[in-house]
């Protein structure tokens, strides 16, 4: 029984000092922003965010999309009628007609890396 009251009064002492440490009106050090972490070595940046070129080719809109320079599809949204899309899957200039993107489109594959 005296242990327990003893363990007891210990808790009720630890609380209240608990509770000031957790104070928030305290000033916060001077804290600096941690700086960039750089990229691992040997990894080269690569833009792969499509750059989008779009002409108007009398009544047709056409969208060019590249990356790095290389196209690999294009839009063409005539004024009347459903767009259409042309699409380089092969990656050898050779651009195949679609109506529509339907599940049997395959996704152009995105260079990763170059040796």
């Amino acid at each position: 029984m005296r242990s327990t009251a003893i363990l007891l009064a210990g808790v009720m002492l630890a609380i209240p000092a608990q509770a000031d440490s957790n104070r928030t009106d305290a000033k916060p050090a001077q804290l600096q922003p941690l700086p960039d972490i750089p990229p691992p070595p040997g990894m080269v940046d690569l833009d792969l965010e499509p750059q989008i070129t779009i002409v108007q080719r009398g009544d047709e809109r056409v969208e060019e999309y590249r990356v790095k320079g290389r196209l690999y599809m294009i839009k063409v949204t005539p004024l009347h009628g459903r767009p259409y899309f042309l699409i380089d899957q092969r990656g050898d200039g050779q651009m195949r007609k679609y109506d529509d993107l339907s599940p049997n489109f395959q996704v152009p594959l995105w260079v990763i890396h170059e040796f």
